[in-house]
């Protein structure tokens, strides 16, 4: 009876604390809801006070009304479409490189030595200098965004995977080896298990970047994609049009980060 009671103190305490950090996870998002809704409220109330004109600082009303216009027109989509399309194209390329190339640095400190020079030159310079030169040599179409995007999320990505696979205790990998592991089974069992957390924050970084990426190759040259609407909203003095714009690209970033955030709960319960 003692064992039975036992037993059911033990099953009962990771469901409460399932509970309190489900509860955490609520309280923060509402807080942050909250804040939004907060800052919100103080924009309208300074157009209001101080009268600003639409093309200084367009009231939250009148962003609304730009978005439910062009969303209802149509052509929102299809800008978002594009601009999705870079960023998805560019993580794949720039990702699939990184974690590839890092892993194999990350066992091999040699080859490491010998290429660092030539990846830290060429994340040196700024992605806006590079960018005009990948227009030029790809065009103003889909790849050119895609290799952009590719080019500011691969540094990020490479770092922390070389990082990541150096964490791995030796100890262990010689362990696995005394047990007759293959290569294949070292790679998932150990090493990628021990990397992922930090494989995980660089990839946080990363996919933040990717939209930046995606921008500033529309903004060398497109006609479509959220890019091309700040742009747009500039040279015409729609800056409803780019607060639009604007808030798109910050909601996309922040559900791609999410998405991480999300994927890292998943994947790394085993640490909990």
């Amino acid at each position: 009876m003692l064992y039975n009671m036992h037993e059911q103190i033990e099953l009962r305490q990771p469901a409460s604390a399932s509970w309190r950090r489900w509860l955490r996870w609520l309280g923060g998002y509402l807080a942050a809801l909250v804040a939004v809704g907060g800052g919100v409220l103080l924009w309208g109330w300074l157009v209001e006070w101080q009268q600003y004109p639409p093309f200084i600082l367009p009231s939250p009303a009148r962003v609304w009304q730009k978005l439910g216009e062009m969303a209802f027109a149509g052509d929102l989509w299809r800008h978002i479409g594009a601009t999705l399309a870079a960023i998805a194209g560019g993580l794949a390329l720039g990702l699939g490189a990184a974690f590839s190339l890092g892993y194999l640095l990350g066992k091999h400190p040699r080859l490491e030595r010998l290429t660092a020079p030539y990846i830290v030159a060429s994340q040196s310079i700024p992605i806006v200098a590079i960018a005009p030169l990948v227009v030029i040599w790809l065009g103003s179409g889909l790849a050119s965004k895609v290799a952009v995007t590719a080019l500011i999320t691969f540094f990020p990505a490479l770092v922390a995977t070389v990082v990541g696979i150096r964490s791995v205790d030796p100890d262990l990998v010689d362990l696995m080896r005394s047990l007759r592991a293959t290569r294949g089974q070292i790679l998932w069992k150990l090493e990628l298990p021990a990397a992922l957390p930090i494989v995980l924050g660089g990839l946080k970084l990363s996919v933040t970047l990717a939209v930046v990426g995606a921008v500033v190759g529309e903004f060398m040259g497109a006609s479509a994609g959220l890019g091309y609407l700040i742009n747009l909203g500039r040279g015409i003095l729609d800056t409803p049009l780019m607060f639009v714009a604007i808030g798109l690209l910050v909601g996309i970033a922040q559900t791609l980060y999410l998405t991480v955030v999300l994927l890292e709960s998943r994947l790394l319960r085993w640490q909990r």
